[in-house]
């Protein structure tokens, strides 16, 4: 196969009218021409850090969606489903990308579960990780969430990071809002990368230190805006990530979209595709090709440095999408899940008054990070109700692997002025979260998750919406455009319920994240995440 155009040489910051050839996965040769092309060869695109089960696609579905947009490979970390089947999940995620063409960088899990202040649905101890890590199919241990146990080298903790080192492996980090010694001691523990950056001046200080800061631009949580103009000075330290991403966004647009907004920011176009491409493919040492001879035929092709928008993309030699469609049949996948909850009562939900003050959580849209608010309570015969006239809201956690009573707290920023929503999806151990109005509202939408066995669901007396998600609770077999569509018309359905947020249900699924600051809720009870300890809702 020969393409021509106008290739993108990365080391050059320049184009050069090309003759490029194809034989089997493999480019065999890149010659000058004098033939004038009108499109462009750029690389494919990578995004560097991503949960593939947020976006309640299979890894071969997401593959599916993703390469529409130039996207070739993931750094993929499999935490989610991992919190609640082990390496069993692992190993099914792995599989399942295999299945076709699309580069998927799976790495191993180090904080599962992520805190012992919840209840997660397996474990994986250092025997388990160390076999994850002897595994060609895993290239590097993902993100280390436990922070506080880095800075105290617990002696779990820093075993993990050896085991990492022992096989050479790079190791992912997550350290919201560290700065200074502490961010040094981090940084030395041999951790190479952070995505949760939220501030110029923590990523600037990060990358001072030689640390690779990845800007993340998911559905909930987005910092390009934040971080974006330090690409003019770090642009071979930086990469670009989704974190987590819905399936509306995912099919909206990827890694191309952050190109073309830095591109408006007036970034260098040659620093964007670094940090979408190369950086991404040779920190974590992927098979990824560069456009080079020898390399896997891997980059996709636009008409326009303008628009950007993908003409074609090429995975392997194999032509993946084109002109918006993509070319990657679907393919089967077996069932896994572990769900053993059982319904609730409305009564289980009554919280009994004990003072007149309660700590509410404070959504803060487009974030993960929370804030902690103290008001007054709304005391009704004696128990603490929800005030959906201000705001405030009931949430409840329920231990998904076993019959158990909800842990609850309250949450403002929800603006649901009637009804309830609840969520399989809640990280990191993946127990179900529910926010909602009233605590009849709140069971129902409860008691819908448990009926499936996993999913997202909204509740009002007029009206109920439900997606299943049968593999893990996370994740479903149904085509992803679909469940795109699914997933708008339930979004739409929480806004219309008066919800402000842009992402409802991916925010609601970081309000049992306890490694994010500050106040969150888990099966357990409520947690500061400023100081790592369980609090009193009511005083």
């Amino acid at each position: 196969m020969i393409i021509t155009g106008k290739i993108a040489r990365l080391e050059t910051a320049s184009f050069e009218n090309v003759e490029l050839e194809i034989k089997g996965n493999t480019i065999v040769r890149i010659d000058p021409t004098s033939s004038v092309s009108n499109q462009y060869i750029l690389p494919g695109f990578i995004d560097a850090h991503v949960h593939i089960e947020s976006s309640m696609l299979l890894p071969s579905e997401f593959a599916r969606m993703a390469v529409v947009h130039g996207t070739v490979g993931t750094v993929s970390d499999p935490h989610e489903i991992a919190n609640v089947l082990g390496n069993q999940g692992v190993h099914y995620m792995i599989e399942n990308g295999k299945k076709v063409p699309f580069h998927f960088a799976f790495g191993a899990p180090s904080c599962v579960p992520a805190t012992a202040f919840e209840t997660a649905g397996s474990e994986i101890g250092l025997e388990e990780l160390e076999k994850l890590l002897q595994s060609k199919d895993i290239i590097y241990l993902a993100e280390m969430m436990n922070w506080p146990g880095v800075l105290n080298q617990d002696p779990l903790v820093m075993k993990k990071l050896n085991l990492a080192k022992k096989y050479g492996k790079p190791i992912d980090g997550h350290a919201p809002g560290l700065m200074g010694e502490q961010a040094l001691k981090y940084i030395n523990a041999g951790i190479s990368t952070d995505h949760e950056c939220f501030t110029r001046q923590e990523a600037a200080f990060k990358l001072q230190q030689g640390m690779k800061v990845i800007i993340r631009e998911g559905s909930a949580a987005r910092n390009f805006e934040a971080l974006i103009d330090l690409a003019n000075q770090y642009p071979d330290q930086m990469m670009f990530c989704s974190d987590d991403k819905h399936p509306d966004s995912l099919e909206e647009g990827h890694i191309n979209t952050l190109i073309k907004r830095g591109l408006k920011k007036g970034i260098d176009l040659f620093s964007l595709l670094k940090m979408a491409s190369k950086n991404p493919i040779e920190h974590y040492g992927m098979a990824v090709g560069q456009l080079k001879i020898g390399d896997s035929a891997d980059f996709t092709i636009v008409e326009s440095l303008e628009s950007l928008n993908i003409h074609k993309t090429y995975i392997k030699g194999e032509l993946v999408a084109e002109k918006g469609e993509s070319l990657i049949s679907r393919v089967s996948s077996k069932i896994i899940n572990r769900f053993e909850a059982a319904p609730i009562d409305e009564v289980d939900l009554k919280i009994p008054a004990k003072g007149e003050k309660i700590k509410v959580i404070q959504v803060i849209d487009k974030q993960l990070i929370t804030e902690s608010r103290e008001v007054e309570a709304s005391i009704v015969q004696n128990f603490i109700e929800a005030s959906p006239e201000e705001d405030i809201l009931k949430i409840a956690v329920i231990n998904r692997y076993q019959p158990a009573v909800p842990a609850l707290g309250f949450i403002r920023g929800f603006g649901i002025k009637q009804g309830a929503i609840a969520s399989s999806v809640a990280h990191d151990c993946h127990n179900i979260i529910a926010v909602g109005s009233d605590d009849f509202a709140i069971t129902q939408a409860i008691n819908m998750i448990i009926e499936q066995k996993g999913g997202l669901a909204a509740w009002t007396s007029q009206n109920q919406k439900i997606i299943p998600l049968e593999i893990g609770g996370l994740m479903t077999r149904v085509d992803g455009y679909e469940i795109s569509q699914k997933y708008t018309e339930l979004d739409q359905m929480v806004k219309k319920m008066g919800s402000p947020l842009t992402a409802p249900f991916m925010s609601l699924s970081f309000m049992a994240l306890l490694v994010i600051p500050s106040l969150k809720l888990s099966d357990k009870g409520l947690f500061d995440g400023q100081n790592f300890t369980f609090t009193p809702l009511n005083y």
